[in-house]
């Protein structure tokens, strides 16, 4: 092979969180990613992704997806065809966030440039996630966390979580709220919480139901908007939503990558949805094309790095709850 030609590598990295992040399926004290690497000359480019067992992915299965491809990237392999090959998901994200910053570097311009956005990215509000403990250990963190976080994220569980809101409510009486139950509730749950977070301030409920139930909430009556998460996945996720969600949560990691999240977020905004653009606990990789996303989006959910112990170097700036955009040394 030339040494010149275009190359994949693959690789898994660990990097340890600050203590325990915990949502209603389970908890974990490390973030394991897979990144793909890719080579041309002397230009390098980044991408990386969380496999999420929810989805039916794992490392191992990650890995040995994207080295099967190591083929097609020395043939030349381009995001559209890479849509062709693989289905939305955590392998074609690290490919494609991959290309678009080899692209960027090849081309001397930056990724923002190259996706056609109109303007370079500017600095977002991020929440920042409070994991599920009890009562008292979630408003201790809100206490602690918002005098630089105006948006707190609150992960959810069911029944208790009354008493969680209210207590962080009272730890951080001006932070704006929104919640994520991750598929906890019930629909009787959601009936009976919604008037009550409603009077708490919290702007929005993340997937109350498990995905697949959403048929149970159209038409409801419910005095905060719902936001779709697990249940938006690529495009063809879309059409189902409508009528039945407020706001999408567009993720990186179920798109498959920046290229179908930027179709996903136009045709979700000409549909009339809000939209929130979320991660995976990761690091400042996984972040940095999401920022191209996050332009403009109503919610901002990219507080990955900021949950670990440890991150990559170069690194996302935060500022609290304020992130700047990436550097071109970090990705882009």
């Amino acid at each position: 092979m030339s040494s010149t030609a275009r190359r994949l590598y693959v690789r898994r990295d660990t990097f340890p969180i600050a203590g325990t992040f915990r949502i209603s399926r389970g908890a974990k004290t490390e973030a394991e990613v897979v990144v793909a690497e890719v080579v041309e000359s002397c230009k390098r480019g980044r991408g990386e992704c969380v496999p999420y067992a929810r989805y039916g992915e794992s490392l191992d299965e990650t890995v040995k997806t994207l080295e099967s491809l190591a083929g097609a990237v020395a043939d030349g392999l381009d995001r559209e065809r890479l849509r062709a090959l693989l289905p939305p998901g955590a392998a074609r994200n690290a490919l494609d966030c991959a290309l678009w910053d080899l692209e960027a570097k090849q081309a001397g311009k930056p990724a923002w440039r190259l996706a056609g956005l109109p303007d370079a990215p500017k600095k977002l509000t991020t929440c920042y996630t409070l994991s599920v403990d009890e009562p008292a250990a979630m408003a201790a963190s809100a206490k602690a966390r918002a005098a630089d976080h105006p948006l707190l994220k609150m992960k959810l569980t069911g029944e208790g979580d009354l008493d969680r809101v209210r207590a962080v409510r009272e730890a951080a009486p001006t932070t704006r709220l929104i919640v994520d139950a991750n598929e906890a509730w019930t629909l009787e749950m959601l009936r009976r919480f919604a008037p009550v977070l409603a009077d708490l301030g919290v702007e929005l409920i993340e997937q109350p139901l498990p995905a697949g139930e959403d048929e149970a909430l159209r038409g409801i009556d419910c005095p905060v908007a719902l936001g779709a998460d697990e249940s938006c996945h690529g495009l063809e996720s879309l059409s189902r939503l409508k009528g039945i969600y407020r706001v999408v949560n567009i993720k990186l990691d179920k798109t498959g990558g920046l290229t179908e999240a930027l179709l996903l977020k136009q045709a979700a905004q000409e549909s009339g949805f809000d939209i929130m653009v979320g991660c995976m606990v990761a690091t400042s990789l996984a972040m940095a094309p999401a920022v191209l996303l996050a332009q403009g989006a109503r919610y901002v959910d990219l507080d990955g790095p900021l949950l670990l112990a440890e991150d990559r170097t170069p690194a996302l700036h935060y500022d609290g709850g304020t992130l700047c955009p990436p550097a071109p040394e970090l990705w882009g």
